[in-house]
């Protein structure tokens, strides 16, 4: 069990040729579906039904290599796909950022569409970084990404469905990918590491422009950053610290420490109501290989974090979502390539049933 006694869960192994990452959405309908990017391509596992254990498994087509795949899900359920692809003409490497979509769970995915590259020379084209996106309450899709200079560029989806071209957010010195947040006023932010502490981007207004990015000096490392809305308009940036140990983050207010003993890689957050309580969950891969998990009262971090080490070894991030029943669902690699999955029990606190692969 996971609550206040913070007990341990279960275990499980990873698949070696894992590239960068497992995904949990879930569809209008209801099911589950889980992603996982591998040097192959892309595999979806989809549940039968609503909560069910029973799972379809298949390959989705890709766009040749794509050295970086992120997903984000929006309020109508659609699944969007963004990718880092790498082809090589002769002896030049060049590199461009690719999209598509999924609108129903199970169906297949759009047609992918190549979104350019925001240097128009191959020198510079090849050095930008791995994009991440978010999704604003107004349906646009927003894709970020480090450039050549490492700076932030961003590119962004119109109402009509057509793309403006890529922005410069300025900014110097980013590291490893950034995080957005979509917020429940209508606005994007978007927070990266840097050489010497981390930048952070706000909208004037929902759909609008940029102010100038807010410098800081707050040491992170590189690759971990996760964000997530705390309350209605605020978000908290997630991190681990270079010296060890989970960070979280509110403009305007000091870091603090929330413990855990997390490796390299991002940590996956989502909230969820327990035993009355409005929770924050957290979930990494450990120093250790494993995945561990974390709880505490929402921005009531300084009471207190428990963390859980679930001993499931595991290859990248876990990943968090609720099911058709408002349960929490945690999933890592297993062995072969295909997840496993644990799923909240009745208990109080936060508890997990067995690990069971699908």
């Amino acid at each position: 069990m996971l609550g206040r006694d913070a007990r341990a869960i279960s275990e499980g192994a990873p698949a070696a040729q894992t590239l960068n990452g497992i995904w949990l959405t879930r569809g209008k309908d209801g099911r589950l579906t889980t992603y996982v990017h591998t040097e192959d391509g892309l595999r979806r596992w989809t549940q039968d039904r609503p909560g069910g254990r029973e799972w379809v498994s298949e390959d989705l087509a890709t766009v040749g290599r794509l050295t970086h795949l992120s997903l984000v899900q929006d309020a109508n359920a659609y699944v969007h796909f963004v990718g880092r692809r790498e082809r090589v003409v002769g002896s030049t490497v060049t590199a461009d950022i690719v999209y598509a979509t999924q609108y129903q769970t199970g169906r297949p995915v759009s047609a992918w569409h190549s979104l350019g590259n925001p240097h128009k020379d191959a020198a510079g084209g090849h050095r930008i970084g791995a994009p991440t996106a978010v999704v604003s309450e107004s349906g646009d899709v927003h894709i970020a990404l480090r450039n050549a200079g490492g700076g932030l560029m961003l590119r962004r989806e119109r109402a009509d469905g057509k793309w403006r071209g890529w922005e410069d957010l300025r900014g110097s010195h980013i590291r490893g990918v950034p995080t957005a947040v979509a917020l429940a006023s209508g606005g994007v932010e978007m927070f990266a590491a840097t050489n010497g502490g981390t930048l952070h981007w706000q909208q004037k207004e929902a759909g609008g422009g940029w102010n100038e990015a807010q410098p800081s000096r707050l040491a992170v490392r590189a690759g971990t950053l996760a964000a997530l809305e705390t309350a209605p308009g605020r978000a908290t940036y997630f991190w681990t610290d270079p010296a060890g140990g989970v960070v979280a983050y509110r403009a305007g207010a000091w870091p603090m420490a929330l413990g855990g003993a997390p490796g390299d890689g991002p940590h996956a957050v989502i909230r969820a109501a327990l035993d009355g309580y409005d929770c924050t969950v957290l979930a990494h891969r450990g120093i250790n290989g494993t995945a561990a998990i974390g709880l505490g009262v929402t921005e009531n971090e300084a009471n207190g974090v428990w963390w859980s080490d679930t001993g499931v070894p595991c290859l990248a991030t876990p990943a968090l979502a609720h099911d058709a029943f408002g349960r929490l669902v945690m999933a890592v690699i297993g062995e072969g390539g295909a997840p496993r999955l644990a799923l909240q029990t009745d208990a109080p606190g936060l508890t997990l049933d067995e690990w069971h692969a699908i």
